[in-house]
């Protein structure tokens, strides 16, 4: 239930309150495009070190937020961190972006989950430090990498264009695939029940290559592990919202956000706003959506795009973010520019 009087918007939004203007915040807002981040980033042996050093990820958790005051912080961790506590080697090649051993099919029959709250027990003292430093009116996000997408870098062995490896593995070994699916729900779940237990007073789920998969493989890969995440979730006790983002899932996303038991959902820029709100549920908050090119770009496009995206959304509770993260090269300048367009 809405509570007028809730003095952390992000919050306040997700209960089914509209705020004007819409709380901000950024994905990736913690990140290379910061100087002070890049020099946090050169005292980690390697990215990995950089996620589980709670000094360090704090430091870079806050940056942004002393810069820029967003409304909320984000957690600064990898959505890869579940497949290294899974026993997968997980190396991030400068230039490259992660690596990781291709995933066999045969290798699934012994996979276990083990002991994920103690491998990546350093993130959850992330989560504590920082909801004793946070401002009190910044909300702080946990995260998480949905199911299907830490599979296919599982599969393919980093970032694919079409995850063909993964889709077609699907198909050929659907009892292992399967499988898959269900150790990555465990240990996700284990993961955000510590987050949450932690302090994180939001959760996100990012199922960031939702895009160009048939309904069939939707229904396994997407939205049957997303349900059972909320549900595992629900059943440990954790009650805060989480947020989904199934990136580019196109006209499935009326059924994501039925039939998963999200809070919310974050869309990309290319998503019509007239369409998405005639098919969301109706009261449901909604995150997004501002192109990444058009912060990249700044002037008066920014300007223009900020207003039109915060007039789409009159109708609906509505958090102001991007339609994906915001990339290295963004000038800090254009960033605060965009915090002036909307909190003007």
């Amino acid at each position: 239930m809405s509570d007028p009087m809730n003095t952390k918007s992000v919050l306040a939004v997700l209960s089914g309150e509209r705020r004007d203007p819409p709380p901000v915040w950024l994905m990736r807002q913690a990140g290379r495009y910061l100087d002070e981040y890049r020099q946090v980033r050169s005292r980690a042996r390697n990215f990995i070190d950089f996620c589980l050093s709670p000094d360090l990820a704090v430091e870079v958790t806050l940056q942004p937020i002393r810069r820029f005051g967003f409304d909320a912080a984000i957690l600064f961790a990898d959505i890869l961190l579940v497949p290294m506590a899974l026993g997968r080697d997980v190396r991030f090649v400068a230039g490259e972006g992660p690596q990781l051993d291709p995933l066999r099919p045969e290798e699934i029959d012994a996979m276990t989950v083990g002991d994920v709250e103690g491998i990546l027990g350093p993130v959850g003292e992330t989560v504590s430090r920082l909801s004793r430093q946070l401002p009190a009116e910044t909300t702080l996000i946990g995260f998480a990498g949905s199911p299907w997408t830490v599979a296919t870098y599982m599969i393919e062995g980093g970032g694919s264009k079409d995850r063909m490896k993964a889709r077609a593995l699907a198909w050929t070994h659907p009892e292992r695939f399967d499988a898959l699916m269900d150790r990555l729900v465990e240990a996700t779940v284990r993961y955000l029940v510590m987050q949450a237990q932690s302090g994180a007073e939001v959760l996100k789920l990012f199922d960031s290559w939702a895009e160009g998969m048939s309904t069939p493989l939707f229904e396994r890969a997407v939205l049957r592990p997303t349900r059972a995440i909320i549900d595992g979730l629900r059943a440990e006790g954790v009650t805060v919202p989480v947020i989904g983002f199934a990136r580019s899932c196109g006209s499935m996303l009326p059924r994501y956000a039925r039939e998963t038991g999200v809070t919310a959902v974050a869309l990309d820029q290319g998503v019509d706003p007239a369409w998405a709100d005639a098919v969301l549920p109706a009261g449901m908050a909604v995150q997004g959506q501002l192109d990444p090119a058009t912060l990249l770009a700044g002037g008066p496009a920014l300007d223009n795009e900020t207003r039109r995206i915060i007039s789409a959304w009159q109708s609906r509770p509505h958090i102001f973010n991007l339609g994906h993260g915001i990339t290295p090269e963004v000038p800090v300048a254009h960033v605060e520019r965009l915090m002036a367009a909307i909190r003007q």
